[in-house]
């Protein structure tokens, strides 16, 4: 289990020093050009608070900090004004292709795992990040969110909204778990309507998205 942290709000609703993400995003979600960023100890983050964002954020930030998505996003050499962190970001993991798959997607502020799927016997990449799409759409909805989603895979993002797949996976016993599940989300994809924004993670740009399995 991972350790308290504390999340310092230099530019937000309410700037201060707060013990949960959920404080912390209420204060910076929708807020331009919010500043914030995580520490392992309330010291350390009201010290950090007290000192100001410069030199403690973005690209003043010294190397090896502990900060927030958007943090390390400033610190890359970009605006982090090109990601939009009131998202979840979706993404695949693999071994083989085909073979076994899993899929989650998480906050792309924080990283914390908003849900998870798999191992899948087998399947695609492509599949996967099709119903992480699919399945983080129904998430949103579910739960009344104005996220948007990021996917590295334009592939996945046509597929959902042309509402069909393309793909050369037969359909044999080895598949049908996976089958089931694109089925299924098709069956979604066909019977509800969502005005969710889904775009494209720029790798080249960003670095790996922030749902990244680290098995390249």
């Amino acid at each position: 289990m991972a350790g308290q942290k504390y999340y310092v709000v230099w530019e937000g609703k309410t700037p201060g020093v707060y013990s949960s993400w959920a404080e912390c995003q209420k204060q910076t979600s929708q807020y331009p050009n919010a500043k914030y960023k995580s520490y392992s100890s309330k010291v350390e983050a009201e010290a950090a608070y007290k000192a100001g964002w410069k030199g403690n954020w973005g690209c003043g930030a010294q190397k090896g900090g502990r900060g927030t998505a958007s943090a390390k996003a400033a610190g890359s050499g970009f605006a982090s004004a090109e990601i939009n962190y009131n998202s979840i970001s979706v993404d695949v993991g693999t071994r083989g292709n085909p073979g076994p798959v899993e899929y989650k997607g998480v906050d792309t502020a924080s990283g914390e795992v908003i849900f998870s799927v798999g191992p899948i016997s087998k399947g695609t990449n492509n599949l996967g990040e099709f119903l992480a799409i699919v399945h983080a759409l129904a998430h949103l909805k579910k739960t009344g969110s104005d996220k948007v989603i990021y996917s590295d895979s334009e592939n996945a993002i046509n597929w959902v909204r042309k509402k069909a797949v393309s793909t050369t996976l037969v359909r044999d016993d080895s598949t049908a778990e996976i089958w089931g599940l694109v089925d299924r989300a098709l069956n979604w994809l066909h019977s509800n309507k969502y005005e969710t924004q889904i775009l494209k993670w720029q790798t080249k740009r960003w670095g790996e998205i922030k749902a990244d399995y680290g098995r390249k």
